[in-house]
Formats: structure tokens, C-alpha cells, sequence
């Protein structure tokens, strides 16, 4: 098969953990595109780069950190680019470089990101700052490449729901009453799901964590593993406490070719995709479901002309465990296959997850798990905010039959139905999902609720009452009537 010499490719991944700490976020960036040209074959590569696109990060602040990767990998690239937040901007990152090379505007991209979170947070909780590169206002700030995802709707702000940690917790209490499960059979079958995770980071040189922890470990508060938000304990959440880094380099199979790089390195992007759920959690149409996943992960398959049961690979996005349930069930996979694992790394809680960045690691794990096997599909699940916004990717070691395609389906997403968001809604209404967050000693603090109200609408609501604290911890209350205030607080009606 002649290949078009514009064809992109990807060619090396780079991944570093970097346990001593003190290691500011761009030189992670550069360790990581130094092992990534290893892994290609040629560090000429770097000196190639024309464009240099980093992942947003929350470290530490820079103007321009592509510049300055530029600069510290000996390159002097046209291009530099920068992300707002979200998961999702990695695969989005890759998308917009495979596009990019096709059509000419760049050779070689350089994709990357890392998190010196760990240090950070000791530093300042000494009152210390680190003395890692300032860019002052002489530098430019570099081009936004993808915009930060709005996390902070009226319905969200009244009520107090301010992270991902308060918010996946709904999204798993609706998967469990949809499901009919005791909340003890619920907590059972998502401690298993987590334990399947670490078993893949205990076989990732990369991961963070890498040992196997069982599913009674997970579930089961303890001195370690507190409750951060039922029914998720410390285990079940993001691992943000790392430092970590991970680069990808692309290139035109022209640029391979005249370098040398061996064939059997080349992984091409078959096909990328993205869409965005509603930005304000209260008008989904449901919150155990996501059209968006839906509707672009059906696409990226169809562009890549396969169905789900040819991937061999695959990485579902796993910050939490209601994130992995709501994609396997929108792209019709099975959570329990043992065969194909829903992760590559062993996901955010085990492999690491830096923020912004773990797709990233993602996508170069892939790769290589793809080398291992060539000729087999591999898929990249995205996902940004909460369970927001979404990119896919479809990787392979053999070409794509008609080129790299990208396409957002969002006006397939914008179809589909919502319901109306109440952001100042007081009355009555029905308890459709909820969780109880606790304080680091485990004492529950604060109780969240998504309820419905009589026409059909939804809103958010809070309350710190211990007697609801108690019933929201132990008992049953889908369906149970609530009554909510002016101010976001509520009540249940029999109280």
C-alpha cells in the first residue's frame, strides 16, 4: 500500500515519574520528549520540532511553556500552543497535530505535559515557592489551542458543588439506582472494577501505584484510604499527588523516512473525534448517560471503518469509577471482560493522574502496547470537567485507508434531549441522587442532591443537617420527597 508521504505518524512516547520531587513542570516536559525520541530512534528528532503544544498545567504558571521546551530540547519551533483545563485536551492536542501534518502546516509536533504537584503542595504548605522559571510580561502568552471547560454553572455555585470530587458521586449514585443495586452490591461491583484497574498498573513500568489492591481494600475506609465523598473513598478518586510528565512526538512519514526512524515504530492516528455533554450538570438529560460519548465514539469507529468487538486496546478515561461505567456503556463494552481491560496504564488512581495530563501517558502507553501487537486497533477515551467534554482517537500500526479524518459531532449532541436546569428553584421535589462528603477524620460534613422538580426540571441543592447527613449515608432515598430552599439548602419532607 503507497503511503502519502504527508501521512502523520506517531513516533515516540516519553513517560517519567519523578519520585525525588523538586523537578519544576517543563524540564518534566523535556526529560519525557528526550525518552520519547529514544523510543523513535533519533534525537535529531528534537531539533526538528516546529511546533510545540503543552497541556494545561496547574503546578506552576508560564507564559509560553512550549517556548521554553523549545528552547531547552535545542529546537526552534515556528509554532507554540497552550490548553485551558480538561482531561480531555491531550487526545484534543493529538487530533489538531495529526490534522496539522496532513495538510502541511507543521513537520514534527512535539505534544506534552507534566504535574509537580507533590512538591508544590509541600512547598506551599510551608509557605514556600519554588524557584522554578519565571516568564515575565515581555514573553507573550502563548495561543490558546483548546479552551478551558466551563465548570461553574449558576445551579453548580448555588449549591456548592465546586469539584469533580462532589460531582462523579451523583453520577454513580444514578448508575446504581438505574441499575437496581443495594448501595453494598453497588460498592462491591465498582471496588472490583477499581481492583481490575490496579491489577494493569501493577504490569506498568509507568504507574505511580504500581501494586494490586483488592476490591475490600478499596471500598473499606481506613487510616489510609478515608472517605472523601460516598461511595468513593480515596481509592476510588484521581491520584493528583504526583509528578509526573509524559511527550509525544509526531511527524509526516516524509520526515520519518528521511531520518531513518524504523517502520516498526510508526503508530498511526486513524481517525480523531469530539463533542461536549451539557456544560451545566443539572440539564442532562440523564446523569447516568452521555450523548456525547455516544454519538463521537460511534463516529471515530465509523472513520476508522471498525466496530467495538476490533479493538484490542483500549483506555476508557478514569478519574473516577462512574466516568468508566457511563463510557463502557455508551460505547457498548463490557466492564468485566478480563480479556480486554478497559485501561492501558492502570488509570488515574493507580498509573498516576496529573491533572490535565494522564491521556497523555495514555496515548504513549498505547503506542506501545500497539508496537507489541501491530496490525491491532487501540482506542483513547478523553474526558474533561465532568464527564463533559470528550475526544477519541483510533490508533494502529498500519495506515489509515483513506488518511487521517477528524470531525466534531456536536450538532448530533445538541439534538438530543435536556431538561431544565432550576438555578433558583425553592419547593418541593424528589431525591434522584446524592452524596455525603467527609471531613478527614471521616465524620460526614456536607450532604449534595440532585433532585427533580414537578415540571420535569432538575436542580442541585445542599444541607449540612445531621439527621439528613444520616439518612443520605444509610438509607435508600431515591424518589424520596425533599424541600428545597431560596438558598440551595433542603430538607426531606417527612423531617
Amino acid at each position: 500500500m503507497s503511503v502519502d508521504p504527508r501521512t502523520p505518524i506517531l513516533v515516540g512516547g516519553g513517560q517519567i515519574n519523578e519520585r525525588e520531587g523538586g523537578c519544576e513542570p517543563v524540564d518534566l516536559i523535556v526529560y519525557a520528549a528526550s525518552r520519547a525520541a529514544t523510543e523513535a530512534g533519533t534525537a535529531r528528532l528534537l531539533e526538528m520540532v516546529d511546533s510545540v503544544r503543552i497541556v494545561g498545567l496547574l503546578s506552576w504558571r508560564y507564559r509560553d511553556p512550549g517556548a521554553l521546551v523549545g528552547r531547552r530540547i535545542g529546537a526552534t519551533p515556528r509554532h507554540t500552543g497552550y490548553t485551558g483545563s480538561g482531561g480531555s485536551t491531550p487526545q484534543v492536542l493529538v487530533n489538531q497535530a495529526a490534522q496539522d501534518i496532513a495538510a502541511g502546516r507543521c513537520d514534527v509536533v512535539l505534544v506534552g505535559g507534566a504535574e509537580s504537584w507533590r512538591t508544590r503542595t509541600k512547598l506551599r504548605a510551608r509557605g514556600v515557592r519554588p524557584d522554578w522559571t519565571v516568564q515575565d510580561d515581555t514573553v507573550a502568552a502563548a495561543p490558546m489551542l483548546v479552551p478551558e471547560v466551563p465548570m461553574r454553572s449558576d445551579t453548580e455555585k448555588r449549591a456548592g458543588l465546586d469539584r469533580p470530587a462532589y460531582i462523579y458521586p451523583l453520577f454513580e449514585q444514578a448508575l446504581r439506582v438505574s441499575a437496581g443495586r443495594s448501595m453494598d452490591d453497588h460498592r462491591d461491583a465498582i471496588g472490583a472494577l477499581w481492583s481490575r484497574f490496579s491489577e494493569v498498573a501493577a504490569g506498568n513500568p509507568h504507574a505511580w501505584t504500581p501494586r494490586v489492591h483488592t476490591a475490600a481494600e478499596i471500598v473499606t475506609p481506613s487510616e489510609g484510604n478515608r472517605w472523601i465523598a460516598s461511595p468513593y473513598t480515596k481509592l476510588m478518586n484521581s491520584n493528583n499527588m504526583v509528578e509526573q510528565g509524559a511527550a509525544l512526538l509526531l511527524c509526516s512519514v516524509e520526515v520519518a523516512r528521511r531520518l531513518g526512524i524504523p517502520r516498526e515504530n510508526w503508530v498511526f492516528p486513524q481517525a480523531g473525534t469530539e463533542a461536549h455533554d451539557t456544560y451545566d450538570i443539572a440539564a442532562r438529560g440523564a446523569l447516568d448517560r452521555s450523548p456525547a460519548i455516544r454519538h463521537a465514539g460511534a463516529q471515530v469507529l465509523e472513520l476508522a471503518g471498525i466496530g467495538i468487538d476490533d479493538l484490542a486496546q483500549i483506555d476508557v478515561y478514569s478519574c473516577f469509577p462512574s466516568a468508566v461505567q457511563v463510557a463502557a456503556c455508551e460505547l457498548g463494552l463490557a466492564t468485566d471482560d478480563p480479556d480486554r481491560p478497559l485501561t492501558v496504564t492502570g488509570g488515574l488512581t493507580f498509573a498516576g493522574g496529573p491533572w490535565n495530563n494522564y491521556s497523555t501517558h495514555a496515548i504513549a502507553t498505547m503506542a506501545t502496547r500497539l508496537r507489541e501487537s501491530p496490525g491491532s486497533y487501540g482506542l483513547i477515551t478523553a474526558n474533561g470537567g465532568y464527564l463533559t467534554k470528550h475526544a477519541f482517537g483510533v490508533y494502529r500500526t498500519e495506515p489509515p485507508r483513506e488518511g487521517f479524518r477528524r470531525v466534531d459531532v456536536q450538532d448530533r449532541v445538541d439534538r438530543e434531549p435536556v431538561v431544565r436546569a432550576h438555578s433558583g428553584y425553592a419547593g418541593g421535589g424528589v431525591a434522584e441522587a446524592w452524596t455525603v462528603v467527609h471531613d478527614r477524620s471521616g465524620k460526614p460534613e456536607s450532604g449534595f442532591l440532585a433532585a427533580r422538580t414537578p415540571d420535569g426540571g432538575r436542580t442541585l441543592a445542599s444541607t449540612r443537617d445531621a439527621g439528613a447527613l444520616q439518612r443520605l449515608a444509610n438509607a435508600e432515598v431515591a424518589g424520596a420527597p425533599v424541600e428545597i430552599g431560596a438558598g440551595g439548602d433542603f430538607h426531606f419532607a417527612a423531617d
